[in-house]
């Protein structure tokens, strides 16, 4: 039904909302976290998008008609008179396949999202086919209905940037049901609604998202009635559970999150695998998640959650450590540091909480750090070295990703090719890559999940990481507003409706 026959939904009204960080990508085929996605869902369509609900599914947004050839062939059909914004027309299979090879072309930082996309083959102005050069199961849970799979118009990227590549924060069209209004770095996200967009009219006239990087400080913000819909933290969900604030409904969600203590392999303080292998058997993983989320989260076996293909039972290094064991391999790579290790951390309380935590349990064993609290602009340019060399002093860093449905794009990271961009340990595992490839075309459920264990076993005994937890999603929201979630508590926020 085209947008000028509806009738827009609480006319008016405005959504506010917060998120954990500032957006700092908007081009699709170089995103960057989750909170950048949630904006992208808004301002582009995509083929296909995740169902909201408890149960991982996907749903057509734009396409018509979309279907699995064979191992390697999607047949996909767009739905006609789906426009751009401004001047740029009709959305076709050119934009199609001009927006799901840019990634490949320019040698994006998330290109394995992609895996083994070879090309599209455009066989109508609204018909196409993803050929993909070996099977790849990550590409109906990760690929199509996630970061890389939003459409750009060819023309709108080609006269705004040199080559197709990176246009960054200046998205030149939108394709989804809002456009960026406004941007006020570390202050606010203004979306609102598309006038070309005839697909079902979003509810709200307007969306806010304000950035915070301590959750605790979003929920001060709901309660005084500056938002509308917020996570919470599990330090205070047990104050929510029984005293919540008036007309609010509050949701608990499992986690995809990981959150792990990482050391960089190349910092010459950390070179010697017996002290990093020291620091893993003195951590108390237990006491550090329930000093951090006050007992309302698991500790973790892996990066892998439980439900995903890949899940550890248990780890190889116990979840209460070992300090015997520590102090034998501390003895062994002769004794503590000369100088204090550095622990950087995001300024949020649970980081904060967790690093404290470690730096006593280390502290037992003779090892003396020191933390370095940072907002987010910094924090998370920390391990790139596109941005300098701070990633050489880096030595210990406690760091939390977002996470989808596939055991893939938790390990996508830690590969040899992503050493000084995601991967900040500078970890490197010829056999843990092979096996990421070999994962990628693996047909049989049981066989992939063990390659994913494997491998979480290579990260294990490169001494290198310490698996913390999974965390939990619990959120609140407005009694009158009616969320659209992923299984995961993420919103997915042109589908919000209700009244605020």
């Amino acid at each position: 039904m085209p947008l000028g026959s509806r009738i827009w939904a609480q006319s008016g009204q405005t959504l506010r909302l917060s998120a954990y960080a500032d957006i700092d990508a908007l081009d699709p085929a170089f995103y960057q976290n989750g909170y950048n996605v949630d904006v992208m869902n808004c301002i582009y369509t995509k083929l296909i998008r995740y169902k909201a609900g408890r149960e991982w599914d996907w749903e057509l947004e734009s396409a018509e008609e979309i279907e699995q050839v064979d191992d390697t062939h999607i047949r996909f059909k767009l739905k006609q008179g789906l426009q751009f914004s401004g001047d740029y027309g009709e959305i076709t299979a050119e934009d199609v396949k001009f927006s799901f090879e840019r990634a490949i072309l320019h040698d994006s930082p998330v290109k394995s999202d992609w895996g083994p996309l070879d090309h599209v083959e455009v066989t109508g102005r609204y018909e196409g086919v993803i050929v993909l050069k070996e099977p790849f199961q990550p590409l109906w849970t990760i690929a199509l209905p996630y970061g890389t799979g939003h459409i750009v118009s060819k023309k709108a990227v080609l006269d705004a940037t040199d080559d197709g590549g990176n246009f960054g924060m200046t998205p030149p069209v939108f394709s989804g049901a809002y456009v960026l209004a406004e941007w006020k770095s570390n202050q606010y996200v203004r979306l609102t609604r598309n006038p070309a967009w005839t697909g079902p009219a979003p509810g709200f006239d307007e969306i806010r998202i304000l950035p915070m990087d301590d959750t605790k400080t979003a929920e001060r913000a709901y309660e005084a009635g500056d938002l509308d819909f917020t996570q919470i933290t599990l330090s205070s969900l047990a104050q929510y559970r029984q005293d919540p604030p008036a007309n609010t409904t509050i949701e608990e969600y499992p986690s995809l999150y990981y959150v792990w203590l990482g050391m960089n392999l190349d910092n010459p303080a950390l070179g010697d695998k017996n002290l990093r292998q020291a620091i893993q058997y003195a951590i108390n993983v237990k006491q550090v998640v329930d000093a951090a989320y006050f007992g309302e989260a698991e500790p973790a076996t892996g990066l892998i959650a439980p439900g995903l293909p890949g899940h550890r039972d248990h780890s190889a290094i116990p979840v209460e450590g070992d300090l015997d064991k520590a102090r034998e391999f501390l003895q062994a790579a002769g004794g503590p540091p000369s100088q204090p290790l550095t622990i950087d951390t995001l300024n949020a309380s649970e980081w904060t909480t967790m690093a404290q935590i470690i730096q006593a349990q280390l502290a037992k064993v003779g090892i003396p750090t020191q933390i370095n609290v940072q907002d987010s602009g910094s924090f998370w340019t920390l391990g790139m070295e596109s941005e300098g060399d701070r990633w050489k002093n880096m030595q210990l860093v406690l760091n939390r990703f977002s996470m989808l449905p596939d055991p893939y794009y938790a390990t996508s990271w830690f590969v040899s090719e992503q050493v000084g961009i995601w991967n900040w340990e500078r970890f490197s595992s010829p056999e843990f890559d092979k096996l990421h490839q070999k994962a990628l075309s693996e047909i049989d459920p049981d066989e992939r999940a063990a390659i994913y264990r494997q491998m979480q076993d290579i990260m294990e005994q490169s001494g290198a990481y310490r698996f913390l937890t999974h965390e939990g999603s619990p959120v609140m929201y407005r009694d009158s507003l009616e969320p659209a979630l992923r299984p995961d508590g993420r919103p997915l926020l042109p589908r919000f409706s209700g009244s605020v």
